[in-house]
């Protein structure tokens, strides 16, 4: 027997989570991609200290559900595996562009891409494929894909942190040199590095300095 993978495609719904109102006073508006496990409503927690008049919070809902425990209880979400990984990644970002579409963003405020741990891969990825000139692109504790060179950001102006706790447990002082390299390679001068002492977790207090 002969087994063959075939390719369709169709259209499909997902929702996604916003904080606070998007008016006039309204100075960031931030796109923000979580990490494995989570959903995108429990990841608004960690931006509700940000003032509510100037901040304006996107939170897309990675594709992928499941049970993060064998008690079936909480559910928590992926954007990518190492399956199938090129086509997901332009589904993805598709779903992004729908976003940004529907929330019809006024050009006088400051965009600010926001990826933690997983979600560092597909803010990267739409950063990048997409030539979003946003004015901070932040990657907190994950890492730039692969596949990505400086030739995609030679677009960009905009200002990069990489954000990273001193004992995070998934990335290793030598990794965290690999990533902090490639991302001198990528960013060059526009890059600003922010270690804190902690563990692999989002840092509320960088959050709020980096909304100023």
């Amino acid at each position: 027997m002969k087994s063959e993978e075939k390719e369709i495609s169709y259209t499909t719904t997902n929702s996604y989570s916003t904080l606070n109102t998007l008016k006039s006073s309204t100075k960031n508006v931030w796109f923000v991609c979580h990490g494995l496990g989570y959903l995108s409503r429990y990841f608004l927690k960690y931006f509700k200290h940000l003032n509510t008049d100037e901040n304006y919070i996107i939170a897309p809902q990675a594709p992928s559900k499941y049970y993060v425990k064998q008690d079936f209880k909480y559910v928590g979400a992926s954007w990518l595996t190492k399956e199938n990984t090129t086509t997901e990644s332009k589904n993805i970002l598709n779903y992004f562009d729908s976003i940004l579409q529907k929330e019809n963003i006024p050009s006088n405020v400051n965009i600010i891409v926001f990826g933690y741990s997983q979600g560092v891969s597909v803010a990267t990825r739409y950063v990048a494929f997409k030539q979003l000139q946003c004015h901070k692109l932040i990657l907190h504790s994950g890492s730039i894909p692969k596949e990505l060179n400086e030739n995609d950001f030679n677009f960009y102006n905009g200002q990069t942190h990489v954000v990273c706790g001193d004992k995070d447990e998934y990335i290793t002082p030598n990794r965290l040199q690999t990533e902090l390299k490639r991302a001198h390679t990528l960013f060059k001068n526009n890059l600003k590095v922010e270690l804190f002492d902690g563990k692999h977790e989002v840092n509320i207090n960088i959050i709020k300095a980096l909304a100023q």
